[in-house]
């Protein structure tokens, strides 16, 4: 049974394609929400960010991926020692990651940590859950940028932008640890309350920032996306 079973799969189509960098080994792409990483097993689910790629670029393989609500920053290689090498940065933690969230609440500390272990919830899959016996090791630390109390931002709103910073990249990872601690992702519709899900037409959940080392020159690369909404 589908943990979300009146899903209508209708991926964004302007812009089609945002390509930000790209030269012989890389290509960085700026992924919409509502836009799957990879094709699903459907036939109707086989647009996909991978799929357009490779139109254009038939060599580009994907490295990592971005849940389909989550928009932002997705890197894809160009030729195969570009995978390894970038797939050994994100395999050993030498990437660094950023996240914008709009979270449900006041957080109660300007920045912390959550910690807690990650396993898919397999009756209710694709939903993850923590699982302090069997679960994975999963590390995120947040920082709050804003408050929204009230009628601030027109809108009967009671929420929380934060940065988030994914150590471990687990299924799902955010999305988890924010309603583990009582703040779900406005929009989110795997995991938000009521309240939450209702604020947000989508998952206020952005990839904004990557840092990887080039896989030929080893020089290090930032690569940002504006948060599509603040």
């Amino acid at each position: 049974m589908s943990a979300n079973p009146d899903f209508v799969y209708a991926p964004p189509m302007s812009p089609y394609l945002d390509i930000l960098y790209q030269d012989d080994d890389l290509v960085v792409l700026n992924k919409g929400s509502g836009l799957l990483s990879v094709p699903g097993r459907l036939a109707e689910h086989q647009d996909c960010l991978q799929n357009r790629v490779t139109k254009v670029l038939p060599s580009a393989t994907i490295v990592h991926r971005l849940d389909m609500a989550t928009s932002g920053i997705l890197l894809m290689a160009l030729n195969k020692p570009a995978h390894v090498s970038i797939s050994r940065q994100f395999e050993k933690r030498q990437t660094k990651k950023t996240y914008i969230a709009r979270v449900y609440g006041q957080l109660e500390k300007n920045e912390g940590s959550v910690e807690l272990p990650l396993i898919c919830d397999w009756p209710n899959r694709p939903k993850q859950k923590v699982d302090h016996e069997n679960g994975k090791k999963a590390l995120t630390h947040y920082r709050v940028i804003s408050r929204a109390i009230g009628q601030e931002m027109n809108q009967n709103d009671n929420s929380t932008l934060v940065e988030l910073t994914p150590i471990t990249g687990r299924s799902h990872q955010l999305r988890v640890h924010m309603l583990a601690i009582g703040h779900p992702i406005l929009g989110d519709r795997l995991y938000a309350h009521d309240k939450a899900l209702t604020i947000s037409p989508r998952l206020q959940l952005h990839a904004q920032m990557l840092t990887i080392n080039h896989p030929v020159t080893g020089k290090s690369l930032t690569f940002t996306s504006k948060c599509p909404f603040i």
